[in-house]
């Protein structure tokens, strides 16, 4: 089990930081649903919004990444790693419209975009070299899914 957990936290620092774009150490609570729902959790809103309250008892609006996690977490419970990778798959195959194994990075730019409305262009562009290893100007679902697992 704990090697399950070690890769949910890789993945949760993942998408943390991808939308801690400025790297202040804190994200929008907003942004939590959004993460939340791209991996394809459920969740309840009210549950949500009171767990997001009690990590944000200054009504900063933003949460640390240990709240972050803690929030997430609560969700993330019951996962294991297999649900996990489908889950991913699921928000891949969101933008993989035609079913070809492969999003444009274009795609992957809006999402990024999407995201995080604070990204540069070349913060887009660094990211998304990172992402697309062989320059092949598409990322395909093992490229995705180190991006968001980091394996």
């Amino acid at each position: 089990m704990a090697q399950a957990e070690d890769e949910q936290l890789h993945l949760l620092k993942r998408a943390f930081s991808m939308f801690d774009s400025t790297k202040r150490g804190t994200i929008e609570k907003e942004k939590v649903r959004t993460i939340l729902t791209t991996l394809g959790h459920s969740y309840d809103e009210k549950e949500l919004e009171k767990l997001l309250s009690e990590e944000d008892p200054e009504e900063t609006g933003t949460v640390n990444f240990d709240s972050f996690c803690r929030v997430a977490s609560h969700f993330l419970e019951n996962e294991d790693e297999e649900a996990l990778q489908k889950e991913l798959k699921e928000a891949f195959r969101l933008y993989d419209k035609e079913g070809n194994g492969y999003i444009p990075t274009s795609s992957l730019r809006e999402i990024l975009a999407a995201l995080d409305d604070q990204l540069t262009n070349d913060q887009l562009n660094e990211m998304i070299a990172e992402i697309d290893t062989d320059a092949s100007g598409t990322v395909d679902f093992e490229e995705f899914m180190e991006m968001m697992t980091g394996d």
